[in-house]
C-alpha cells in the first residue's frame, strides 16, 4: 500500500476496525478509542478475522493470542501515533 497516496487522500484509517488491548502509556481506553474514531476506523472491542490493527499495550491478554492466530497485524501504541500523523 501507497501511504502516501493514503495520506493525500486522507483515507488510510478510513473503514478499519482497531482494537485495543493492554495497559496504554498516552490514552486511557475511550481516548484511545476516541482517537481511532476520530480517524475514520472503527474502534473495535475484540479481534475477529475483520480486525485490521491490534494496538498492543503492556500486559496484553488473550487478544493479542487471537490477533496472532487470525492474522491480525500488530503495532504498539507509537507505531500507531506515528501512523496516525501520516493522515
Amino acid at each position: 500500500m501507497n501511504v502516501k497516496v493514503q495520506k493525500k487522500k486522507g483515507k488510510f484509517f478510513s473503514g478499519r476496525t482497531i482494537v485495543v488491548t493492554g495497559k496504554l502509556e498516552s490514552f486511557t481506553r475511550d481516548s484511545i478509542n476516541v482517537k481511532i474514531e476520530s480517524l475514520g476506523a472503527k474502534a473495535g472491542s475484540s479481534v475477529s478475522k475483520y480486525t485490521d490493527y491490534l494496538i498492543c499495550g503492556k500486559k496484553a491478554g488473550s487478544k493479542l493470542d487471537k490477533a496472532r492466530e487470525f492474522g491480525v497485524k500488530v503495532i504498539t501504541e507509537q507505531q500507531f501515533l506515528s501512523m496516525a500523523k501520516c493522515v
